[in-house]
C-alpha cells in the first residue's frame, strides 16, 4: 500500500483537476442567476469571473467522494470542508459590499451592531472547523486546534487572493509540504487548484472567496489529519500570527519588496500594467529664447 500511496495521489490529484476544468466550463455555459452576477473588476480595471471558486469547491468535493484510498471519514471531512468553507465563502461573494475588511472591520462592525457578511462568513467557517473535526472523530483537545487550523487556514488563503494565481501558488506549495505525510488528502486540493491555475494567470476569472476558503480549508483538514499535535499547534500559532500582522502590513507589499518572492508572485502572470499617461492638456505656446528671440 506504501508504494501505492504516490500512484493513489497522482490520481487524485488528475481527478480534482479534471473536475474543476468540468465544472468550471459547466458553469461558464450556465453561469447561475446570470454572468453578471459573477463577474467582478480585478486590479487591472479589467472584468473577470468568480465562477472559478465554485468550479474548485465542486471539483475537490468530487475528488473526495470518487478518489481511490480515502477511509470513508477522510472523505466526509473533505467533502464537509469544501461545502462548508466554500458556501461561506461564496455567499460573502455575492452578498458582500466589500465596505468592512479584515477581521478588525468586521468585527469592530459587529460590536457597534452591524452584522457584514463577513461576519457571517467567519463564523460560518469557524462551525466549519467544528464540524469537520467531529467528522473526524477528534478528542476534545484536538477539536479545538483542528477546528482552529481548518477555519485558520480558510482564511489565510483568502488573504493572498490579491493577485493573479497568489493563492492558488500559496495552496499548492502548502499541499506539496503536506504531501509528504498525507498524499491522497493533499491531492485534491492541489489538482482542483491547479486545474484552473491558468484561468487564473490570464485574469479571465478568480478564485473569489468561495474557492480561496474552500482551498485553505481542505489544506487544514489535510494538516489535520497529517501532523502530530505539536506540529498543528506551531502551524496554528503561525497561521495566527500572519492573520494578524495583515491587519497593519500589506501582503502585496512585502512581496513586490522581496525580489525572490516577487519572482515566484509574477510566474506565469501577464506583464503589469503600464502606468496611465496624463492626460493632453493645451497646447501652450514656448516662450522664446535668446537664440530665437527676433532682435529690436
Amino acid at each position: 500500500m506504501t508504494r501505492r500511496r504516490p500512484a493513489v495521489a497522482l490520481a487524485s490529484a488528475g481527478l480534482a483537476a479534471g473536475a474543476a476544468r468540468g465544472a468550471y466550463q459547466l458553469l461558464r455555459r450556465h453561469p447561475p442567476g446570470g454572468a453578471a452576477r459573477w463577474s467582478r473588476t480585478n486590479h487591472r480595471g479589467e472584468p473577470v469571473t468568480l465562477l472559478e471558486g465554485p468550479a474548485v469547491v465542486a471539483g475537490a468535493a468530487l475528488a473526495a467522494i470518487a478518489a481511490p484510498g480515502l477511509p470513508a471519514r477522510a472523505r466526509a471531512s473533505l467533502v464537509a470542508a469544501a461545502a462548508g468553507a466554500g458556501a461561506f465563502g461564496g455567499y460573502d461573494d455575492l452578498a458582500g459590499s466589500g465596505g468592512r475588511r479584515g477581521f478588525r472591520g468586521h468585527l469592530g462592525a459587529l460590536a457597534h451592531g452591524e452584522v457584514t457578511t463577513g461576519a457571517v462568513k467567519l463564523g460560518g467557517i469557524g462551525a466549519t472547523g467544528l464540524a469537520v473535526s467531529a467528522l473526524r472523530g477528534d478528542g476534545p483537545a484536538d477539536l479545538l486546534v483542528n477546528a482552529g487550523l481548518i477555519a485558520g487556514s480558510a482564511n489565510l488563503v483568502n488573504l493572498f487572493d490579491l493577485r493573479p494565481g497568489r493563492a492558488i501558488k500559496v495552496a499548492a506549495a502548502a499541499s506539496t509540504l503536506l504531501a509528504t505525510a498525507a498524499p491522497e488528502q493533499a491531492a485534491v486540493p492541489l489538482g482542483a487548484a491547479l486545474g484552473l491555475l491558468g484561468e487564473d494567470l490570464a485574469e479571465r476569472a478568480m478564485l473569489g472567496d468561495a474557492g480561496a476558503n474552500a482551498l485553505g480549508a481542505l489544506l487544514g483538514t489535510a494538516a489535520a489529519a497529517s501532523l502530530p499535535r505539536p506540529a498543528r499547534i506551531a502551524v496554528l500559532a503561525g497561521i495566527a500570527a500572519l492573520t494578524a500582522a495583515s491587519e497593519v502590513v500589506s501582503f502585496t507589499k512585502v512581496i513586490e519588496r522581496t525580489p525572490p518572492l516577487r519572482w515566484l508572485d509574477m510566474l506565469g502572470r501577464r506583464p503589469p500594467a503600464a502606468p496611465a499617461a496624463p492626460p493632453p492638456g493645451p497646447a501652450v505656446t514656448p516662450p522664446a529664447t535668446r537664440a530665437s528671440a527676433t532682435p529690436p
